[in-house]
């Protein structure tokens, strides 16, 4: 009687809670800054916060359509989704071994003959036998070995979720850029060919110059060069263009070259607004997926632990068998399902790795070693993420008042150029005067340009670098319905592919308050 008061204990004790070794875990402290570089400047707004469809204040349909169909269809993303899905199954491995393990049941049939030399007489020297039996065996949790393994493969699951956030955050990010920079790189072409137009009417004004015997042939060069430059650069910013419109086709998961169609409509570089809403440093620890992946990662390593350290203590486990045998010796094969028939054993056992000559001791300082490497990582990425929001609003912020200057500059170089020309009929300078203002147009229209594309590629490293984004996904599944209709076809998934268990608790970015009870039913 007294075994079986034993094991009750132990079994309850699992239940109960336990004793559960290892550190709990807890957010370290990250290096925070009280207030973001640029918040003293009027464009930068720290009371208000703009980031879930931060893509929206461009005002641009075309991009708009552009990211909704990368959250679509961007494969990238399926495959941070299909992870999503093998984390929770993993949890769900982790969950059955807090239930009897090595289950197993047999069955055997056979002939058997006995030496006829044996001292005692039997009705016969052959005969069949069979049996039947189920073995299993239950490890008690006594020192939350198992309980702590679930708490990693909860934390594990919820930092898959933050990874699918951060990817759907680089995917919109990457988006809005390449669409800024195919604008971007639009409107540089038509600057050129404006530029190389006006330039072929100075190249026959030297040419007419030169037949009238007013100019020398030199004139005729001299504008025959800056004219091929200008129209070699076309070409170069139609390869850029190809180049950044492949990368988008693939973002959007179709083959390069195939989103002609999808571009038509406006043609220039999107307006950004004159403000940007950050709010203020701290709310990164809360918004970013990948500080939140670092946070849970960090969490389900702690874990590991007392997983490791359970190691170091006895394993108490239930063990029982129970099945018939039966033969024909002195009865039919009949017998074999009667109460006579029958066996079981069961009853603790305990089992004791001492001589491990150091290895379970080694393994726990691995994995505290993995742990506050994951620590650093974590007060690293939160440098990090400020880093790149301070650089996209340097580069908004500057790219605004560059943008102001150049104006004027595309103002002075046009005044330029219009009166080089009129001296230059009255002969009152040279061509290479002409020739210099055109340059001189040229350059500042160009420059113009690509200041007008960094001011939304700056926005857009902001607001990326702010995390905003991958609150679209909410209420969303993590595959489309193509992949799991593939997937239950192939493999039975059981209710693992339902929205209510693979979304967490809480709404937004997942955090260790999402995790479930340590002890929960299997998922069969």
């Amino acid at each position: 009687m007294r075994a079986p008061g034993i094991a009750t204990i132990l079994a309850a004790s699992m239940f109960a809670g336990g004793c559960m070794l290892g550190p709990d875990f807890r957010r370290p402290a990250a290096p925070v800054a009280q207030n973001w570089t640029e918040a003293g400047d009027s464009a930068v707004n720290v009371k208000r916060q703009e980031y879930r469809d931060w893509w929206t204040v461009f005002n641009d349909p075309v991009l708009t359509r552009l990211v909704r169909l990368a959250y679509q269809q961007n494969l990238t993303l399926r495959t941070a989704g299909v992870r999503v899905l093998q984390a929770r199954a993993q949890l769900g491995v982790a969950i059955g071994e807090l239930y009897p393990q090595q289950q197993t049941a047999g069955a055997a049939l056979s002939y058997n003959r006995l030496p006829i030399s044996l001292p005692y007489n039997l009705s016969g020297n052959t005969y069949w036998s069979d049996i039947f039996s189920a073995q299993a065996a239950w490890e008690i949790d006594v020192w939350g070995k198992l309980r702590r393994a679930v708490q990693s493969a909860d934390d594990a699951f919820l930092a898959s979720v933050a990874d699918y956030d951060n990817v759907l955050v680089s995917l919109i990010g990457d988006v809005a850029s390449n669409y800024v920079q195919i604008r971007t790189a639009q409107k540089q072409i038509r600057i050129a060919q404006d530029n190389a137009e006006r330039q072929r009417k100075a190249l026959q004004i030297a040419e007419a110059k030169f037949h009238g015997g007013t100019a020398t042939k030199r004139d005729v060069y001299q504008a025959a060069n800056v004219l091929g430059a200008t129209e070699a650069v076309v070409p170069q910013l139609t390869s850029q263009v190809a180049q950044a419109s492949n990368s988008l086709s693939v973002l959007l998961g179709l083959p390069p070259g195939h989103i002609e169609q999808l571009l038509a409509g406006q043609s220039e570089i999107p307006d950004a607004p004159q403000t940007v809403a950050v709010g203020i440093p701290a709310d990164l620890l809360r918004r970013r997926p990948d500080v939140r992946k670092a946070e849970l990662q960090a969490a389900a390593q702690c874990a590991q632990i007392g997983f490791a350290k359970a190691d170091l203590f006895p394993l108490f486990s239930l063990t029982g068998n129970v099945g018939t045998l039966g033969s024909n010796i002195t009865r039919g094969l009949d017998n074999v399902f009667t109460g006579q028939s029958m066996f079981y054993a069961v009853g603790p056992s305990v089992q004791w790795n001492i001589l491990n000559y150091g290895q379970i001791t080694n393994n726990v300082r691995v994995q505290d070693a993995k742990f506050q490497e994951l620590l650093i990582n974590y007060q690293n990425t939160v440098l990090q993420a400020q880093q790149e929001v301070e650089d996209g609003l340097a580069i908004f912020l500057n790219s605004r008042q560059a943008v102001k200057f150049l104006q004027q500059s595309v103002k002075a170089a046009y005044g330029a150029l219009r009166i080089a020309f009129i001296q230059y009929r009255e002969g009152t300078a040279d061509f290479t005067t002409v020739l210099t203002a055109e340059q001189n147009l040229y350059t500042a229209q160009n420059n113009l340009a690509m200041a007008e594309g960094s001011v939304p590629l700056g926005l857009i490293a902001a607001y990326r670098a702010l995390g905003g984004g991958w609150q679209i996904r909410e209420g969303q599944d993590f595959v489309p319905a193509q992949t799991r209709q593939e997937m239950e076809q192939r493999t039975d998934w059981g209710r693992l592919l339902t929205p209510e268990l693979l979304q967490p608790k809480a709404p937004g970015l997942p955090s260790s308050k999402d995790q479930g009870p340590l002890v929960r039913p299997p998922q069969w």
